[in-house]
């Protein structure tokens, strides 16, 4: 070995053996990897620049490997690129990271580190000197200053020649603790979506060689076992599939039935790796997560974060928290990202999450015996209940930058639905379980959602408001089947409404192309309560007429409310739905909101004690064997 020019250089003779990884063992694991840095995504529809960037010249770029043409320059500098050493730093006991690597060529390679404020400094600097068959070399690399942020990456840099440069994995010595993995994905009439993650999980050796099972809960009637491809797709897992199916008990209870099984008796040690069936997966996040979680100095759990699916460089917040009664979930903590743009932005400051969803989430077998299942409230908001229980335990949520998938974006799905009943229902029991809960202020906040309702001519959608508040006073007991006829009863609130039916743009009933003009909003009012209750009055008095299409992004109440119909597209640009001023159920249901507002007002402290005292017996392990229907002669009827 020599050194050129205050670099170290590695030259012909001279070649980096970089140790073999072992293979994880209880109590005495040895290195474990932290993470791989890819060049490419895993699939031809996501950035390229969440990877790797060309910040100068030219270079060839593949999953594994990148070739830097001559006077060019790569940086990892990326989303993905980044080992996120504050993280490392805050929450495990390493002290360093090693970078391991194949190269070939020549060039400059060097380890580059950021601090909060996103400023560069360099840790190591190594010319790579002509080398023409491929050696392997390795860097290590102290954590040591990052606690309030920073990320550490490669910059790859040529002059006369090429360079080639593949295969990087980082690695941490020793983590304390070595346990299989369960990945569990809960499925609802998405056979094929699920399959393709399936694949994509199948296909990375890394990843499922942290994995000791995976549960796919079929809670549909267009099953998995349906489609033609799936034995193939089980046989590439080798044994590890479990597929079960059972009634449809919504993500909380397909997520569960996952957590069940792994933790089969009182001596399971193991992590549980909830992930949705229809992202588009990154196979690394699954390593990431799961040595994180195993380096951590106590139990925490580890979540991935959320990339935009039709906006992929875009992410949904970098770490959350919500407020319960104004039912805001999906809040960016202060000093977050919030729909950034990731190849612009990237994340220095570190920053604590209140909990992370379950669009892919690790929890440990230690956490979920100390905070219990999750609550059987079907879905919305039952990922924010157990994350908030968690921290009330003690638990740290760690949503760790680099570790992420694909999901839907949120504003493309539309909430005018029976979505609706659970975001209301559930938030005020977290509400009720975590939070300040005051039955005059939930009132007010339900008294404004219908009354919008209202005068935006969603007369079923104010129904299926009035039945959550119902729902909620009722107590504990409307858990007791775990939410599943629900869903039916909504439907048949919502039915009678013509307002919640969907019709094709170029096919809506009773009107023709003319008598429906595009009406673009004005400005928001300046007084909404003002304008909220006029455009009421104006409605009962019948002094709105007209007829406008309002697009998505228009679809503001006290602009809907100004026509006596309103062809309103749905959030997800697939369809239109017609609204029409209705003065005699605006009258019925308007009564019926009022008082139903008056028994929350009043009868909103002894819901919450309610909710309190039955927490526990909807929670246990029993419960959830009774809503399986696994075992009820054992089951538990507290």
């Amino acid at each position: 070995m020599t050194l050129v020019g205050g670099f170290r250089e590695v030259d012909e003779n001279e070649t980096l053996q970089a140790e073999r990884q072992d293979e994880p063992r209880r109590g005495n694991p040895g290195p474990a990897m932290a993470m791989r840095t890819f060049f490419t995504p895993p699939f031809a529809s996501l950035p390229v620049d969440l990877y790797a960037k060309i910040e100068d010249g030219a270079a060839t770029r593949h999953r594994n490997a990148v070739t830097v043409h001559p006077h060019s320059a790569v940086s990892t500098s990326t989303y993905f690129g980044r080992f996120p050493a504050s993280y490392w730093q805050r929450w495990t006991s390493a002290a360093e990271v090693t970078v391991r690597a194949s190269v070939s060529g020549a060039g400059i390679v060097r380890v580059m580190a950021s601090d909060s404020r996103g400023g560069a400094r360099t840790l190591n600097t190594e010319r790579v000197a002509g080398r023409t068959t491929e050696a392997q070399v390795c860097w290590t690399v102290d954590i040591g200053k990052f606690v309030d942020g920073g990320a550490i990456w490669l910059e790859l840099i040529t002059e006369a020649d090429s360079l080639q440069v593949a295969d990087v994995a980082w690695f941490v010595p020793n983590p304390p603790r070595s346990r299989p993995t369960s990945a569990v994905l809960c499925t609802h009439n998405r056979p094929d979506d699920c399959l393709n993650t399936l694949r994509a999980l199948a296909a990375d050796p890394a990843a499922m060689s942290a994995l000791s099972a995976v549960y796919v809960i079929d809670q549909g009637d267009d099953t998995l076992e349906s489609r033609e491809s799936f034995e193939s797709v089980q046989e590439m897992f080798g044994g590890l599939l479990r597929y079960r199916r059972q009634r449809n008990l919504g993500g909380a209870g397909g997520f569960t039935r996952g957590l069940h099984e792994t933790l089969a008796d009182d001596e399971t040690v193991a992590n549980a790796l909830f992930m949705d069936d229809d992202i588009l997966l990154e196979p690394d996040t699954v390593v990431r997560m799961t040595t994180f979680a195993n380096s951590a100095v106590e139990p925490i759990v580890v979540g991935s974060q959320m990339l935009q699916l039709l906006h992929p460089y875009r992410i949904h917040v970098s770490a959350e928290h919500a407020r319960f009664t104004t039912i805001e979930p999906g809040l960016a903590v202060d000093g977050g990202l919030d729909r950034a743009d990731l190849t612009e932005e990237l994340q220095e400051r570190r920053v604590d999450a209140d909990y992370n969803a379950w669009w892919c989430c690790l929890l440990p077998s230690e956490i979920v015996r100390d905070a219990g299942y999750p609550i059987p409230m079907f879905f919305q908001w039952d990922d924010v209940e157990f994350g908030y229980r968690i921290r009330g335990r003690g638990h740290a949520t760690v949503t760790l930058p680099g570790a992420a998938v694909w999901h839907a974006d949120f504003d493309w799905k539309d909430e005018d639905s029976w979505v609706r009943y659970f975001t209301l229902r559930n938030a005020l029991i977290i509400d009720a379980l975590h939070g300040d809960f005051d039955g005059t202020a939930s009132a007010k906040v339900f008294l404004r959602w219908a009354a919008e309702c209202l005068v935006s001519m969603r007369y079923g959608q104010a129904e299926v408001l009035i039945a959550a508040v119902e729902d909620f006073l009722a107590g504990p007991d409307v858990l007791r089947d775990g939410d599943a006829s629900t869903i039916a009863r909504i439907a048949r609130i919502r039915a009678p409404h013509g307002e919640t039916a969907r019709h094709k743009a170029s096919q809506v009933p009773g009107l023709t192309g003319a008598s429906r003009p595009i009406a673009k909003a004005g400005p928001d009012p300046a007084w909404r309560r003002l304008v909220l209750a006029k455009r009421l009055v104006w409605h009962l008095l019948g002094k709105v007429g007209g007829s406008a299409s309002i697009s998505s992004g228009d679809a503001h109440w006290w602009h809907v409310g100004l026509f006596e119909t309103a062809v309103v597209t749905d959030a997800s640009q697939e369809s239109v739905s017609v609204r029409r001023v209705d003065r005699d159920e605006l009258r019925r249901i308007g009564a019926k909101v009022l008082r139903t507002a008056l028994r929350l007002h009043r009868e909103g402290d002894r819901a919450r004690g309610t909710w309190r005292e039955g927490h526990r017996s909807l929670t246990n392990r029993e419960n959830w064997t009774r809503l399986f229907q696994l075992d009820e002669t054992n089951a538990s009827e507290e």
